[in-house]
């Protein structure tokens, strides 16, 4: 049986051996340059999996992440950054690694060969049907991840697969298969490269889109980042200072008003209310500050010249 691209010998990099540091690395990087394009084909199925997300965080669901080595680190990463960036709860994403925490810093050996684990450490979990489960395997073959997801479609969860190889049973499996095809990697089988830097932009669009769509971003700022630096503070600032269109002090002041609630400190700024107010109008827009900001707009009471 054929093996998959994946696994294929690379004819561009032959030699490389015997190359200087810079012809190493213009070879290196003109095959990363495929990246990026294959991933782009993979735009529409990217946008089933985030509406199925947003659909199922909307409703009180979760996303898990599975993936072994390589992927499931990419995984691990993704989910662990979801909380400071968006202010989400660390409830909401998972992701669970062949071999647990030890795999994140060193090689488990065989931990990513057991179907029944992917599967039992997913019901352990608490998987249910109105979560989404996303499966993350370069080969599309790892039976840790295949356990998981077949475990996954069996409960009726929504099931995404991540694979650069779109024949694999991992594409195969999946409710949605997103298939990057980033074909042979210049060394030979090192899938922490071309199929690497893809499953991170896969991850990094479900993961950004998804909380754009759920309101966690406003116009293009982290209006919900968690503000627990003095880096972050000075951000926070910022942000109020263009989004608001006023001073770094009346910023700051805001933020002190608010006990460093950015979302609140903006729709108060625009609004020209109290901190409270702002915080009820977020509250009836579901944390929404455009639509906390609209409603605003679409409530308060017509001064004297304005139009009917």
């Amino acid at each position: 049986m054929k093996a998959p691209k994946t696994e294929q010998r690379n004819p561009r990099t032959r030699g490389l051996d015997a190359k200087s540091t810079l012809e190493i690395l213009r070879i290196l990087n003109r095959e990363d340059q495929q990246v990026a394009l294959a991933v782009r084909r993979e735009l529409p199925r990217i946008a089933r999996a985030v509406d199925a997300i947003v659909k199922a965080l909307r409703a009180g669901g979760r996303l898990f992440y599975v993936g072994a080595g390589t992927s499931g680190r990419l995984a691990v990463l993704d989910a662990a950054e979801c909380p400071p960036t968006y202010g989400i709860s660390p409830k909401l994403v998972h992701a669970l690694i062949a071999g647990g925490a030890k795999a994140l810093r060193g090689a488990v050996e065989g931990a990513e060969d057991s179907s029944s684990n992917g599967a039992r450490e997913l019901a352990k979990a608490g998987a249910t049907r109105g979560d989404v489960v996303v499966g993350i395997a370069a080969s599309g073959t790892t039976p840790y991840v295949l356990g998981a997801i077949g475990w996954a479609n069996r409960r009726g969860c929504v099931t995404v697969g991540v694979t650069s190889n779109p024949n694999s049973p991992l594409a195969r499996t999946a409710k949605i298969a997103i298939r990057p095809e980033t074909g042979q990697e210049a060394i030979y089988g090192s899938t922490r490269m071309k199929a690497g830097t893809s499953q991170k932009m896969v991850l990094n669009l479900l993961s950004t889109t998804t909380m754009v769509r759920l309101g966690r971003v406003y116009d293009n700022w982290m209006i919900y980042v968690a503000l627990t630096n003095q880096k972050l503070v000075r951000r926070a600032e910022r942000i109020l200072t263009e989004a608001a269109g006023v001073s770094a002090s009346t910023a700051a002041h805001a933020l002190r008003q608010t006990g460093h609630d950015l979302p609140a400190a903006l729709v108060m700024l625009r609004t020209g209310g109290t901190a409270d107010a702002a915080r009820k109008s977020l509250a009836e827009a579901g944390g929404n500050v455009r639509r906390a900001l609209q409603l605003h707009e679409k409530t308060r009471p017509f001064k004297r010249g304005q139009g009917k």
